[in-house]
């Protein structure tokens, strides 16, 4: 295979192609597993229900809120396991982090792990970094280290913080995070990017933060920029 293919199909490995969008249709989804399938894309990153409609699937849990009790995060990602998804990305409860309630959010991202991990899949941290500060972030990446958690990841893509103008918006997967969390988890602690990674110098950039995985909607755009670059 020519080195620019190689290439390629190295970036189509990174991504989680992303159909979570809550308007998304069962033929939109099915569109998207395809295009992941064609692409060989690391996932199709799915909504709970649309599991059996996928192949090589990785789905949300307690999505994008993370509100949901312990038991209940558990309870989800068992059966999404058992639905056919290999890769769980589960939301750390916003509300614990910020009161600092520190103990609650070890045991649950430990009990979530035990459970993924004992039925065969591994388990994705998102921690919403537009809502948290660097102090925040740290200390999950710590949690999710002593965890051995596989990944943890930036953003749910739907962490919108009120602004002073008073439009909703979020940052998502900044270089300032990336570094953050690379730095402060161990090194077999992977980095997942999601939110804002839109274009191949976008992909390119996180990846040499240490980044390992990527959530995009965006991923056919990358990648034909990348054939189109590569090959020149």
């Amino acid at each position: 295979m020519p080195t620019a293919e190689c290439a390629v199909a190295e970036l189509a490995k990174m991504i989680d192609h992303s159909l979570l969008h809550p308007t998304m249709t069962d033929a939109a989804v099915r569109e998207g597993c395809e295009l992941s399938a064609r692409h060989q894309v690391a996932t199709a990153c799915v909504k709970p229900y649309s599991v059996p409609l996928a192949v090589g699937v990785c789905a949300v849990a307690a999505f994008p809120h993370g509100n949901s009790t312990t038991e209940g995060k558990v309870r989800e990602s068992l059966e999404l396991v058992g639905a056919g998804a290999t890769e769980i990305d589960v939301v750390v409860n916003p509300g614990k982090v910020l009161g600092g309630e520190w103990g609650y959010v070890e045991d649950e991202i430990g009990t979530v792990n035990q459970a993924v991990v004992g039925a065969g899949a591994i388990l994705k941290v998102i921690f919403e970094n537009d809502y948290l500060d660097d102090a925040h972030i740290v200390r999950l990446c710590e949690i999710c280290s002593r965890c051995h958690v596989a990944f943890v990841k930036t953003s749910t893509g739907y962490g919108f913080v009120k602004q002073s103008n008073g439009f909703y918006s979020y940052a998502g997967a900044t270089d300032h995070h990336l570094k953050l969390m690379r730095e402060s988890c161990d090194p077999s602690v992977q980095i997942k990017a999601a939110g804002g990674v839109r274009r191949l110098d976008d992909a390119l950039r996180v990846r040499a933060l240490g980044v390992t995985r990527i959530g995009a909607s965006a991923t056919e755009a990358i990648l034909a920029e990348a054939k189109t670059r590569l090959s020149r």
